[in-house]
């Protein structure tokens, strides 16, 4: 019999019914079935209500990272990633950032751009100015749509207009700014999109199209800077080394790709935690970098007349505390608890500040020891775990197969039956 995954209703399934019949489908095992049961502290009622098609869910190691003081108060920070290191790593720059007052923070208004394509209009560039003639006029329609956002605080504070230059002809791009206060705020930009769009169509006689929130929020930075000291960082001689990888990632996007992914290693693992859009956070910042045309680190670092190292991390950081997943999923919002953040700005603030300890750590790693030492341990016991070892056996197969230098699922298995044996 050919299998089929036509399915025409899969949704109007219970959760449970929906697991017999990818139970079938897959030929899972009832220890498989069992593994989809086991849903934590997100339990399957409600994971059902946050996504569709829902069948289980999928945990992420979720740690600590100690020893951040930002714009000096001291806090601990929730990280989920299932990457060996990264926390350890984050948790050792900040340490040596204490030393010369830690992280200083800033950010921008929580402002996000909702744009609007309109098409179609034979005088684009007055069709421009038509639009900011009704201006006003469009930013109170917009608020209307959200009256407990502007009570807040929040709401639309702009309209700007530009013409874009396409493969299909020239385009008019209304862009709505809107402060979204601690929502990161996709819902309330995108209605907010939808409202005006007719209204500007009736102004340039175009044809609207798109009406969404754009992810490049220029309008919506976090800035973070810490110094390090020579003598923690291991001598001067590493913080040359250090500036020369920074050199190396400015000039080359190959290296430069990986620079970044070692910045948003910290940043996408709070993001995680807390709830918000992992996956908006990392177009808007891989964005960013490439804003001059020349894909680059998202990163500064110089070198101080004392000979020390000071690092600068700015990127878009578009987190809320309300709303979304962080509302739902109970550890997002014991996360947000343990970071004792009371706005999303304060949040933005202390992801970027993670974001550039990472960096950090990363750097040193790569110009002193190399990167592999620090992974070495943790990914020994992935392996060890994943051919199937349990409790003291863990420990055991991983320090073996680190003093080997052997870190492969094959040494792994052979030391797992080396050792079960009575």
């Amino acid at each position: 019999m050919v299998k089929s995954s036509e399915f025409s209703g899969f949704y109007k399934l219970s959760v449970s019914d929906r697991v017999k019949f990818v139970k079938e489908f897959a030929g899972l095992t009832n220890d498989d079935e069992a593994s989809l049961r086991q849903t934590g502290s997100l339990s399957l009622d409600v994971a059902n209500r946050m996504i569709e098609n829902v069948i289980g869910v999928l945990p992420i190691p979720m740690g600590i990272a100690t020893n951040f003081l930002i714009n000096g108060r001291d806090r601990l920070v929730p990280m989920a990633i299932e990457e060996p290191s990264v926390v350890a790593a984050a948790s050792n720059a900040a340490r040596m950032a204490r030393s010369k007052g830690g992280f200083s923070t800033s950010s921008t208004e929580p402002v996000m751009i909702g744009q609007i394509q309109i098409v179609g209009v034979p005088d684009p560039h007055h069709a421009r100015f038509e639009i900011l003639k009704q201006k006003d006029k469009l930013i109170k329609h917009a608020n209307e749509q959200d009256p407990v956002l502007v009570s807040l605080g929040g709401g639309a504070r702009d309209l700007q207009v530009r013409v874009v230059d396409s493969a299909i002809g020239k385009m008019v791009i209304g862009e709505l700014l809107v402060d979204c206060r601690d929502a990161m705020g996709a819902n309330a930009v995108n209605t907010m999109a939808e409202a005006v769009a007719p209204m500007i169509e009736q102004v340039t006689g175009g044809n609207a199209l798109l009406r969404i929130i754009s992810n490049l929020a220029v309008k919506r930075l976090a800035r973070a800077k810490a110094v390090f000291g020579n003598e923690q960082l291991g001598g001067e001689e590493v913080v040359d080394r250090i500036l020369s990888a920074y050199a190396f990632a400015v000039a080359d996007p190959f290296r430069c790709a990986t620079h970044n992914k070692g910045i948003m290693n910290g940043v996408s693992a709070v993001v995680l935690a807390t709830g918000n859009d992992t996956r908006a956070i990392e177009a808007g910042a891989h964005s960013y970098a490439a804003r001059s045309g020349q894909y680059t680190s998202l990163t500064s670092w110089e070198k101080t007349n004392e000979g020390d190292l000071v690092g600068t991390l700015e990127m878009p950081m578009a987190v809320g505390i309300v709303g979304g997943a962080t509302a739902s999923n109970p550890l997002a919002k014991l996360a947000v608890k343990i970071l004792e953040v009371k706005t999303a700005r304060e949040l933005a603030e202390t992801i970027c500040a993670v974001g550039l300890a990472q960096n950090l750590a990363a750097l040193r790693a790569l110009a002193s020891e190399g990167i592999q030492r620090g992974h070495m341990t943790l990914h020994a016991r992935n392996i060890a775990i994943g051919v199937g070892a349990t409790g003291n056996l863990i420990d055991r197969i991983s320090l073996q197969m680190v003093n080997e230098r052997k870190i492969r699922v094959d040494r792994a298995k052979e030391l797992l039956e080396q050792y079960s044996k009575p």
